[in-house]
């Protein structure tokens, strides 16, 4: 089962995540849930962001895996659920190189989702942590424009193959698809 959980910055996305995971436990806990962390630490905010995540999932129950790119070649020990956050991060990892230029966005888009691919074919359950990057109407530079569209694109195919797609809103869960 895959579970695409979708929502604004700030909309309680990654706590409902967790708690809609490990509600979906099916053995004791000695077989962790698996979290998927694809925020590289970069700068001070960055660090405070993981920081009040691995805050957040404490006591849970997760086993943590940091993995910023390339989830095809990502072997996952035996579980209950992989919990894979964040979809933006990963995206923009596998998009950006480190000198600042770009990798091809279809290229990126299709090895991701070969990498989804990979981690369903490890858990009876996957849930995806997205953002929802379009729905304002700024006006943005040029590789961010093709950042948002490549994300946009992501989103609509793991959209069709998950089977649950939640929005959070508010801190509250609105399904969109089930």
């Amino acid at each position: 089962m895959i579970h695409l959980i979708t929502g604004g910055s700030g909309s309680g996305k990654s706590s409902y995540a967790e708690d809609w995971l490990i509600h979906k436990r099916r053995r004791p806990q000695s077989v962790p849930c698996v979290y998927i962390a694809t925020m590289m630490p970069f700068g001070e905010d960055a660090a405070k962001k993981i920081e009040r995540h691995q805050k957040l999932r404490a006591g849970k129950g997760f086993l943590t895996i940091e993995r910023y790119t390339d989830l095809s070649g990502l072997f996952v020990p035996d579980n209950q659920g992989i919990l894979l956050e964040c979809m933006s991060n990963l995206a923009a990892n596998e998009l950006y190189r480190a000198d600042g230029s770009q990798n091809d966005a279809e290229e990126v888009c299709d090895r991701i989702l070969q990498g989804i691919h990979c981690l369903q074919r490890q858990t009876p359950c996957l849930a995806i942590v997205t953002n929802e990057v379009n729905s304002d109407i700024n006006a943005y530079s040029r590789e961010t424009e093709q950042y948002r569209e490549l994300i946009g694109r992501i989103n609509q195919r793991l959209g069709k193959l998950a089977d649950r797609v939640t929005e959070i809103v508010y801190g509250i869960p609105v399904v969109i698809k089930e």
